[in-house]
């Protein structure tokens, strides 16, 4: 697959139609997802409708946008207009098709690409595996007998086997970075309140965030760049000067290393990871984010609180259409104490207030994304620095306390000699994804 700026390039040169992209596209992924199982539905006529206009517009001297051409690709919580938005459930197959797309959905369209399809995902986005009891697991491309990680592992998926340039996800506590960490692929989670959230399905209000996944980096800015932007259609938008990032180094980065809990439970090869981004920075300084344990803990009560009371009615009403696990985490979500999230959402303050000071001394700060590499499909437990944790929870180890800052994260992958991909955070303060898309290029 190549680069989506290349194919804009070709686009907009006339030397390339988007209906010849667009039909490679959909037979990629006619050969290859039935082995990694990343789409849940493939819009074969829309596509092909859109590629046509797009061509149309090159042929008339029309400007068709700075994504002219790209096939990209939505995780199927976001409303695609006369289509169920299903959130990975049963339980929404029976609610009446999207009467528009999703804002970011949207956006990418108005800026030229072509939406091919939807892609599997954790119900209700409630996981790191995508291990889906109604649509089948996501296969990690890169050895299909472990998972491709989650809630977004359809999206991470099919970026990294090539199906498609670009797709979008969701973070909430990690979805977006925890899988493109494990296959291998460049994954954004912006500031919070920076890319619009209307028409996605929710599952934590106060910590949803919408992001992208690439092969590239320059991909990865060029998708955000259309994506970012005010939209009162969702409550968290906030009005924020739009900032146009370039991956590109143009100074040196001070470059900070998560120590402490960041280096206690991990296996070597996701340490080697950090170890090798920094070097390639230009080394760094040890640094101490506060609180990160009470920070995990804080996330895990405000996850369970809110999911738990947004399917309150479902839970009453159909209780044996949900995934067992999920089904068995909302409910403990459901009967958590007021006063318990009350104290983790004071707490989230207070932690990142605390992690915003670090920012005077670095711009970046680098921390694993995940503990190991990606373990296989349908372990219950791994082994991760010769301790045994709970996989579905151990994936989130190194993303959940940093959930709460809401502050823009984005992860390099990083091809270590001999094993699986692992991948680095490179955190940056509110508002500079710019200098996080600087350091992973």
């Amino acid at each position: 697959m190549m680069p989506a700026r290349d194919i804009t390039a070709a686009v907009q040169a006339g030397s390339l139609s988007a209906g010849s992209v667009v039909e490679a596209v959909l037979d990629r992924i006619a050969a290859v997802n039935p082995q990694i199982n990343a789409f849940t539905a493939v819009h074969h006529e829309r596509a092909r409708r859109e590629a046509g206009a797009i061509d149309r517009m090159v042929a008339d001297g029309i400007d068709p946008g700075p994504l002219a051409g790209v096939p990209f690709a939505a995780k199927n919580l976001f409303d695609i207009a006369g289509q169920v938005t299903l959130a990975g459930s049963r339980i929404n197959r029976d609610q009446p098709p999207a009467d528009a797309d999703a804002e970011a959905v949207r956006r990418l369209c108005a800026a030229g690409a072509v939406l091919v399809g939807a892609l599997n995902m954790d119900e209700y986005a409630y996981g790191y595996t995508t291990e889906n009891s109604h649509f089948g697991p996501t296969r990690n491309p890169h050895d299909p007998e472990r998972t491709a990680g989650g809630s977004s592992g359809g999206s991470a998926a099919a970026v990294a086997a090539g199906l498609v340039p670009l797709a979008l996800g969701t973070d909430t506590n990690g979805s977006v970075r925890v899988p493109a960490a494990l296959c291998g692929v460049y994954g954004l989670k912006p500031t919070f309140g920076r890319v619009s959230r209307a028409g996605v399905f929710p599952f934590v209000p106060s910590l949803d965030h919408v992001g992208v996944f690439a092969r590239q980096p320059g991909d990865l800015a060029l998708a955000y760049n259309v994506l970012q932007g005010h939209d009162p259609a969702d409550p968290a938008s906030i009005d924020v000067a739009r900032q146009p990032v370039s991956p590109h180094r143009t100074e040196r980065l001070r470059i900070g290393i998560a120590g402490g809990y960041f280096a206690e439970a991990a296996d070597p090869e996701a340490l080697a990871a950090v170890r090798q981004a920094a070097d390639a920075l230009g080394g760094g300084k040890v640094i101490e984010i506060p609180e990160a344990a009470r920070a995990r803990a804080a996330a895990f009560v405000i996850t369970t609180s809110e999911a738990g009371d947004l399917h309150r009615s479902n839970l009453h009403r159909r209780p044996a259409d949900f995934d067992p696990l999920i089904r068995d985490r909302l409910i403990a979500g459901a009967l958590t104490p007021t006063h318990w999230y009350l104290r983790a959402q004071r707490l989230r303050r207070l932690i990142r207030d605390r992690m915003l000071a670090l920012f005077d001394t670095v711009d970046v700060i680098l921390a694993p994304a995940t503990p190991c590499v990606a373990p296989p499909l349908g372990a219950d437990e791994m082994t991760v620095a010769g301790e045994r944790v709970q996989t579905r929870t151990g994936l989130g180890l190194f993303v959940q306390p940093l959930t709460l800052t809401g502050f823009p994260i984005a992860v390099a992958p990083l091809a270590m000699p001999g094993v699986l991909p692992v991948g680095v955070q490179v955190v940056a303060a509110p508002w500079r994804e710019d200098l996080a898309m600087a350091a992973v290029d």
